[in-house]
């Protein structure tokens, strides 16, 4: 892979330690990581991109995501639904997947948030049914050439147990930690600036058992991989947990074991102070999905305080069948103005919610190497320009614009130095087929 030299970048944010961003500087790629940072770098067997009209920011990191649900955007009987009518709802026809459809289904989704600067995606596949396997998610990623960490989901307790999923879509224990087993040894490659990562992630308190979420965590630490989870999305989720379990979803969590620097959970809308204390204390993850939490309803989750207690936190676009997006740029918009809504302006700034977007999201995963344009760091960068209609008039603050404005389509991106975006076009795979195939197969769902 030749070495990249991108030229003359109007603004770089860094978002290092210091915080630091600089103008009219360079940036070379080589060997995947990033090489030189400085004015008039000089690199003559570099390929040269010229960015003297764009924002270049570390590649945005997307910490929780449904890529299946991208076959399911907009159902209609699924539009106005809270959290479990959404569910129950869905399910049935989520039955009918077929492991083509999650593979399609996965490309669509890394297509997406690929074109909006995101460069490593989570992806929390939980169903399996018609043979379907979580290899079909990571042979889209391999192809497309997105970082991926590959989140063996799973639910076992269905409704004739009391769980809310049907029977139908839930899994033998056993055989979970099985296959669970099986991934982590055939995928997952703990290496800094590793492509695919495994992590075990029963899918919720209301459909897996508390046998399956301790043996899922003994399982994760003995390999050395890490635990994802849904917790306290909405007061049925705190509700269930209370009756159920006799416990709030963060005890809930604790006594299982699913606290740690190697657990994120998405949502937390409902986390009380006493968990804001508990995640802190033992820097357990949060993946922040504000538009799913507007769409269903949910509420708006307590990001201020739990940045000041000191809880990690990185964004997600959450599942296409609830956002029904998968833009992060846009979603980190939605972050910094939903926090504002209960009357504090200065709730979350553009700033901190791009450094969610990059710097939290690398710290939730547990990837160092990314989030940042440091020297050594990972060579994922997303560049945009700004000087299209919805930046017009914010050029004074050209990287606040991105989160004010509209927040425009990435123009280049790159993944361990590989470009994946040129010119707001993808190079590793036809749009106008996968759309087109994608459709299809949606249909036949639905059919």
């Amino acid at each position: 892979m030749r070495s990249v030299l991108l030229k003359n970048c109007r603004l770089i944010a860094s978002m290092n330690d210091a915080g630091d961003e600089w103008s009219n500087h360079d940036v070379l790629l080589a060997g995947g990581k990033i090489a030189m940072i400085g004015p008039d770098l000089d690199a003559p067997d570099a390929v040269g991109i010229d960015l003297s009209r764009h924002v270049v920011l570390p590649g945005l990191i997307n910490t929780h995501h449904h890529f299946f649900q991208s076959l399911t955007r907009a159902i209609p009987a699924a539009q106005d639904a809270s959290l479990f009518d959404w569910l129950q709802t869905l399910y049935p026809i989520w039955a009918r997947l077929t492991p083509a459809m999650i593979n399609i289904s996965a490309k669509t989704a890394m297509a997406e948030l690929l074109l909006s600067g995101c460069t490593t995606s989570s992806d929390h596949l939980y169903l399996f049914p018609n043979g379907a396997k979580l290899d079909d998610t990571i042979e889209a990623a391999q192809e497309i050439g997105m970082r991926f960490h590959a989140t063996r989901g799973a639910m076992s307790v269905g409704e004739s147990a009391g769980g809310l999923p049907p029977d139908q879509l839930v899994e033998d224990e056993r055989a979970i930690l099985k296959d669970s087993e099986r991934l982590i040894a055939q995928f997952h490659d703990p290496a800094p600036l590793a492509m695919t990562r495994v992590a075990l992630a029963p899918c919720s308190p209301f459909s897996v058992s508390q046998n399956l979420m301790r043996e899922a965590a003994i399982l994760a630490r003995t390999h050395g991989v890490g635990l994802h989870t849904h917790l306290a999305e909405n007061d049925h989720d705190v509700t269930y947990s209370l009756e159920k379990f006799g416990k709030t979803p963060a005890q809930y969590a604790e006594d299982l074991g699913w606290v740690g620097n190697d657990v994120w959970h998405a949502h937390c809308v409902k986390l009380d102070k006493d968990g804001i204390g508990r995640f802190a204390a033992t820097q357990t993850g949060v993946a922040h999905c504000p538009c799913s939490n507007m769409r269903l309803a949910s509420g708006i989750a307590p990001i201020k305080a739990m940045l000041a207690a000191g809880v990690p936190v990185g964004l997600g676009v959450d599942g296409s069948a609830s956002n029904d997006a998968g833009h992060l740029l846009g979603e980190t918009r939605q972050a910094m103005l939903l926090q504002r809504v209960s009357g504090d302006p200065g709730a979350l700034s553009a700033r901190s919610a791009l450094r969610l977007a990059t710097r939290g999201g690398a710290q939730v995963l547990g990837r160092p190497e990314l989030g940042r344009i440091d020297v050594g760091m990972a060579a994922d960068i997303a560049a945009f320009r700004i000087d299209g209609l919805g930046q017009a008039g914010a050029l004074h603050d050209p990287l606040a614009s991105l989160v004010f404005g509209d927040p425009p389509k990435a123009d280049h991106v790159f993944v361990q130095g590989r470009q994946l975006v040129a010119d707001g076009q993808l190079t590793s795979l036809d749009l106008g087929m996968l759309i087109e195939h994608h459709n299809r197969l949606a249909q036949e769902l639905l059919a």
